[in-house]
């Protein structure tokens, strides 16, 4: 120990003789603030700003509509997809048959091309609220056809989930396809609070996005999964997808907007989707 004391020492001894220069606080001050005006915007774009309390609920700042939306994700055997989507069929068929009773009808039916194979998605809505989706369950249960298709599809699925979502107020009104279409879903994990943040930018960013008419819909999950948000957009192929997706970076602005939502989000990914021949939009 005492050794590499007087080492320690001995180097010390030798710095102070030679002429090496110091490292000023003013020169550190002159070079961070030349380095300041460049970084700010930046740096900014990093942090998430802090929400003020409320006494309104997130979801009625974000949404102001009445309609539940149900979005059920099934993984699928791989050797019982044709199996599946006839079962499936006849399930949307038997709701259909009471729509007039139930207000619920199908709006999307997609089989996963790229992203999660082997599995399927379908978007179900339900007008009149959660009032409307207890009185839907409770007589879907007392339905032994129902009963009999939910058995069934048992045989065919590996797993499933449900969410229930609310579409964001500021989103186009969705409109159904009715000429062929591939779908993109984003869906987004965002860090907890900070869904009015994101609200209040793609409230902006949406505008960006209107002049080829891809955005189908876009919502935010209230029961299930939660902080989760999904963006579903339509596109006639991938080409388009990736022209469309170009020209949005084109506008002054769009940069702007990714930068303040990016902070916002602990994971994403993207699934591309084909219609089923059953789903109402095409």
């Amino acid at each position: 120990m005492a050794a590499v004391l007087r080492k320690f020492r001995a180097l010390q001894s030798a710095f102070a003789k030679t002429n090496l220069p110091t490292l000023t606080s003013s020169r550190f001050v002159a070079r961070s603030s030349e380095r300041q005006d460049s970084n700010e915007g930046w740096l900014s774009k990093l942090s998430v700003r802090k929400i003020e309390p409320t006494k309104e609920s997130h979801s009625r700042m974000l949404s102001d509509k009445e309609i539940i939306y149900a979005l059920n994700t099934h993984n699928i055997r791989p050797d019982s997809m044709d199996k599946y989507l006839v079962n499936y069929e006849e399930y949307v068929n038997l709701i259909h048959s009471k729509k007039s009773d139930l207000q619920c009808d199908l709006i999307g039916s997609w089989i996963v091309e790229v992203g999660d194979m082997d599995q399927a998605l379908h978007l179900w809505r339900y007008t009149g609220g959660y009032e409307r989706v207890d009185r839907t369950l409770l007589t879907l249960s007392q339905d032994q056809a129902y009963q009999r298709l939910v058995k069934e599809q048992g045989n065919y699925v590996r797993s499933r989930h449900l969410q229930y979502l609310l579409a964001f107020s500021y989103w186009p009104q969705l409109v159904m396809r009715d000429t062929p279409n591939i779908y993109e879903i984003r869906s987004y994990s965002l860090k907890p609070g900070t869904m009015i943040e994101w609200g209040n930018n793609w409230a902006r960013a949406i505008n960006y996005r209107r002049n080829n008419d891809e955005a189908f819909a876009g919502f935010f999950s209230q029961i299930g999964r939660l902080y989760n948000v999904h963006h579903i957009w339509s596109y006639k192929d991938l080409q388009t997808r990736k022209e469309t997706r170009e020209s949005a970076w084109r506008s002054p602005g769009w940069d702007n907007c990714v930068a303040y939502t990016v902070p916002l989000i602990r994971e994403m990914h993207s699934r591309i989707l084909r219609p089923t021949s059953f789903s109402t939009t095409k």
